[in-house]
């Protein structure tokens, strides 16, 4: 324990006036959005300008068969450890059959190999992510 008293902690008279002074000056000029206020429409307009909020037509990534990938090599990562597992399409086809799902042979190859086993069902295994 120390001897100080407890006023070295607050600033003096004239600190605290110069921090009274600069309490106005930080204000925003203009007020922020309301919680259950629309947003802008130009902010609407800026994620649809987006590149990558191009829609896919069709069955995305995962939900394909082998047969109808056009890659030769599948990439599937998990969101929940980081790795990243990849396997040529003719490895895939040759273990899993032509009409597997990419879907389930990404998911079996990552459970196969997964680090996060906890003993609770509702939370092992690998979050996948298909590339």
């Amino acid at each position: 324990m120390t001897d100080r008293p407890a006023s070295w902690r607050m600033p003096n008279p004239k600190e605290m006036d110069k921090m009274a002074a600069l309490v106005g000056r930080n204000v925003p000029r203009e007020p922020g959005l309301a919680p259950e206020a629309d947003l802008p429409p130009e902010y609407w307009q800026a994620l649809l300008d987006d590149p990558r909020a191009e829609s896919r037509s069709g069955p995305s990534g995962g939900a394909l068969q082998l047969s109808q990938i056009p890659q030769h090599i599948l990439r599937v990562g998990c969101r929940r450890c980081a790795r990243v597992i990849e396997i040529q399409k003719v490895d895939a086809v040759r273990l899993y059959g032509r009409e597997a799902l990419w879907q389930d042979v990404g998911r079996r190859l990552l459970d196969n190999t997964c680090t996060q086993r906890t003993g609770r069902h509702e939370e092992d295994g690998c979050w996948p992510a298909f590339d």
